[in-house]
């Protein structure tokens, strides 16, 4: 059976992000580490993509020089068709189309729910009401209506990580990038966060690239899988995922599914 079957789910038909030869070396004691060789790839718009790989591989490395986070040592990254790097220096443009979710939800524990999802646009210079009419919209998308007054402390980590996607959202970025953002979660929380996250990818059409380690998670999630190698990191294979949506949790019993799980563990394991 083939597994590079035509995607499901995927909105949009331009290229949201590409990568042109761009690669990524880091100095150590012991010397030059290639932590990415350098890499050509494209994210469709209103795509959902996961980068899977093992510890090490190279994977966040790559969502973080997306972010804007590490300038790349080769190559070009493009968001929208801007160069997100000029003279090692972040384009502020390309990066406004952008949102980012981390494994921890790095709320500020002295703000309140609502406070920390306006946060950014506090920063933007957005006013109070309308702030805060935004901080309830997002709390009601992403499930946390009534928790809007609560402190951090008070939630539990699934409902950390969903106002941390509330505030990534709060300035309606383009692209939604998530760093292993369920990975702390027990297993039955995380399933209910993928569903969760599905939900709202399909409500608002945003493009979300995610990293992960489980390989159910990003059958479950994704179109489409890069697939990288131990490093120094490289895309060994492009897997698209034919699913229907909206996925049910029951998705992984279906033997197409576990087929194509069991050609991605194959190819981790060897």
């Amino acid at each position: 059976m083939s597994l590079q079957t035509a995607p499901a789910g995927v909105q949009g038909g331009g290229i949201a992000i590409a990568l042109k030869e761009a690669g990524k070396d880091f100095e150590t004691a012991e010397g030059l580490v290639r932590a990415l060789t350098p890499t050509n790839f494209n994210v469709r718009e209103g795509e959902f993509t996961v980068l899977l790989g093992p510890s090490g591989c190279g994977k966040t490395t790559m969502l973080r020089m997306i972010a804007g986070l590490e300038a790349p040592t080769s190559g070009t990254i493009e968001v929208d068709g801007r160069n997100l790097w000029i003279a090692d220096k972040r384009d502020n443009v390309a990066l406004a189309d952008m949102g980012m979710v981390f494994q921890e939800a790095n709320l500020f524990p002295w703000l309140s729910i609502e406070d920390n999802i306006a946060l950014p646009l506090k920063l933007r210079g957005v006013s109070k009401s309308e702030r805060r009419q935004r901080a309830r919209e997002l709390c009601k998308l992403v499930g946390i209506t009534g928790f809007e007054k609560r402190y951090p402390r008070e939630l539990s980590g699934g409902m950390r990580q969903r106002a941390s996607i509330a505030r990534a959202l709060s300035y309606d970025p383009k692209i939604l990038l998530m760093d292993e953002p369920f990975g702390a979660l027990d297993a039955i929380t995380r399933d209910a966060m993928n569903i969760e996250l599905q939900r709202i990818w399909m409500e608002t059409s945003k493009t979300i690239v995610l990293v992960t380690h489980s390989i159910s998670e990003a059958v479950f999630l994704a179109d489409r899988i890069a697939l990288l190698s131990p490093r120094p990191g490289r895309i060994q294979e492009i897997v698209e995922v034919p699913f229907a949506r909206p996925r049910a949790v029951s998705v992984n019993e279906d033997p197409q599914f576990q087929h194509i799980a069991n050609h991605l563990r194959d190819r981790l394991e060897h």
